[in-house]
């Protein structure tokens, strides 16, 4: 028997038929995603015929046994067909039967793929269609059209403000999109679990308000860099959205305590917050939200600087915080060792902790990290610049399970620090930016190379990505040694190293420099990533290849006394040595568990 087919393919990716979310964190839905009311078509396709007929006819001919999936529920067929591994072989089984075809058309349809315009246009006119077998609008689960962000404009939402059960909404750096086009998607979508809206400048508290009105199951907002959101409408959203669970408000800095304390008291599910660049935030609420979330997972609050060691010693001493896992205080510049001492008394099972440009903190605070033992997973301790080589071996003895560890501009780190850390044996990723005092000591530590041996180790083999910009004691046959003894290297950066970026010869395999760069800032610039790293270490290891570090002799390369004031002149004339970045125009992204 045939049956229609959809008048359109929105042709789903590979990973369309899971049920992971791909907005704002796992959302748990409080309803099955598919779950369908259709009865199967088949009893009444093979089954017995009336009593009426049997009087006027011969008796019927016995039907054929149901086969065991033709007596499964909808939901577990969806279930079934939703582990094929490609659009087409769900397109085969919905020519099936009726049934199979109605299960079909939800996994095609639930999150429609929009890689070209012309898929766009494609999808639109099968919503539109009212011919249609299949009412499409209601099918639509999950709606992304961040890959045609440039493209996309009010206008373009209007098609879909029909499609009243979408749960993920993303619109990603679709910055001409306003508050109408948004609020007219949005409005009577009661089924809304997450929005991402990330870097719509123009949006303004008349769509959070919309929001709140209209999106009561809500779970999951970012609103990152839209900066024109104020209290007024987010302490609205508290109020209506109480099963909130994650929340990005990323430098939507007009945002101040009173909406974060109304996200304590009203939201007690709350799972994970971003503050980043949010000024106005407090110790009050910092104590709010952790009072009130015990169950918090991840915390961030990068550059909010007004915060202070009270947001944290106000805690009652008996609470424990054993579901946080992620803390993020970058740059929140007066805190102190006793502010550390008691996140990690409260937080016990940290696994990402991020001190970097907590300027005050001590070999008190490493010690202190020292606790969480196998626990800690990834440390930033870049530019804690009082940290020394004691309390880093310590580090070492205790957490030996640190797979990533940034310690930019910690100018009293040494070699002997360096080769500590080496012997991390699940180490993937280590920051050194501007640590001059390290020399091929730590880079031969780096490769597994041992004193008076030449035998590869096993976090040689793990090592992924190294930072070593601005090491001005480090030479071509340190680097030349890491490359060779760690296969797995994707990440080099060497910017301000004069035995790389006065080479013609081995920039060459260099990525281009950033955009904002200016010209003297690219002169320095030496980050081999990718394809680049394969490349320099062919070329490093060719018969042809001449090893003289660079056209200087070796005492020239740091000054005319030996020491590595040259290249320091170098960096502070570029602004490479400014407080923002380390800048070899990598920054150390913090790892998302």
């Amino acid at each position: 028997m045939d049956h229609p087919t959809p008048n359109s393919d929105p042709s789903v990716d590979d990973s369309a038929s899971s049920s992971t979310p791909s907005t704002p964190g796992q959302i748990l839905d409080d309803e099955p995603d598919f779950a369908l009311t259709h009865n199967n078509d088949s009893q009444s396709s093979f089954g017995a015929s009336s009593s009426r007929e049997q009087s006027v006819q011969p008796p019927p001919v016995r039907s054929r046994p149901k086969y065991p999936i033709e007596r499964l529920p909808p939901e577990l067929l969806i279930y079934i067909i939703s582990k094929l591994s490609s659009p087409s072989d769900i397109l085969r089984c919905l020519k099936v039967s009726k049934a199979w075809s109605d299960c079909c058309v939800e996994l095609l349809w639930h999150r429609p793929l929009f890689t070209t315009w012309d898929r766009l246009v494609n999808v639109v006119n099968s919503i539109q269609d009212s011919n249609a077998h299949w009412r499409y609008a209601d099918l639509i689960k999950r709606l992304n059209l961040s890959n045609l962000s440039d493209q996309i404009n009010d206008g373009t939402l209007q098609p879909f403000v029909n499609c009243k059960r979408i749960e993920r909404l993303t619109l990603t750096s679709c910055s001409s999109l306003t508050d109408s086009g948004i609020i007219s998607l949005v409005r009577g979508n009661r089924q809304l679990l997450a929005l991402d809206i990330t870097g719509l400048h123009s949006i303004t508290d008349l769509t959070v308000a919309a929001l709140a009105q209209n999106c009561p199951r809500l779970q999951g907002l970012n609103i990152t860099n839209c900066r024109k959101v104020t209290d007024a409408s987010l302490v609205t959203l508290a109020e209506n959205c109480k099963y909130l669970k994650r929340l990005k408000l990323n430098k939507c800095t007009m945002v101040t305590d009173e909406s974060i304390e109304a996200f304590a008291r009203r939201c007690p599910s709350m799972l994970e917050i971003d503050l980043q660049d949010c000024r106005f935030i407090t110790d009050h609420s910092v104590t709010s939200l952790m009072l009130g979330g015990r169950q918090l997972r991840e915390l961030r609050l990068a550059s909010c600087s007004n915060i202070t060691d009270d947001a944290f010693l106000q805690l009652p001493s008996h609470l424990r915080y054993e579901s946080l896992r992620i803390l993020d205080l970058t740059a929140c510049h007066q805190l102190t060792d006793l502010a550390v001492e008691r996140i990690i008394e409260s937080a016990p099972r940290l696994r990402i902790l991020v001190l970097a440009k907590c300027v005050e903190i001590t070999d008190r605070s490493v010690m202190a990290i020292t606790k969480l033992g196998k626990n800690l997973h990834d440390i930033h301790l870049g530019r804690c610049q009082q940290i020394s080589d004691d309390a880093l071996k310590e580090l070492v003895k205790a957490c030996n399970r640190i797979r990533y560890i940034d310690l930019a501009g910690c100018h009293r780190v040494t070699d002997a620090a360096v080769e500590k850390l080496a012997q991390l044996p699940k180490l993937r990723r280590i920051g050194l930016v501007k640590c001059q005092a390290i020399t091929d000591d730590s880079i031969n530590a780096l490769a597994g190379i041992r004193r008076g041996e030449r035998s590869r180790s096993n976090v040689a083999m793990n090592l992924e990505r190294v930072h070593l910009s601005y090491c001005v004691r480090i030479t071509l046959g340190g680097i030349k040694a890491l490359l060779n003894h760690c296969p797995k290297l994707t990440h080099l950066s060497l910017t301000g190293i004069q035995a790389f970026f006065l080479r013609d010869d081995l920039i060459q395999f260099c990525r281009e420099a950033p955009a904002e760069f200016n010209e003297e800032q690219r002169t320095v610039f030496c980050v081999f990533s990718g394809d680049g790293v394969s490349k320099l270490r062919r070329y490093l290891n060719e018969d042809h290849f001449d090893g003289e570090v660079t056209m200087y002799e070796e005492g020239e390369m740091l000054g005319d006394d030996g020491d590595a004031d040259g290249i320091l002149g170098l960096m502070q004339s570029t602004g490479l040595d400014a407080e923002d970045g380390d800048g070899d125009g990598d920054d150390f992204d913090v790892e998302m568990q």
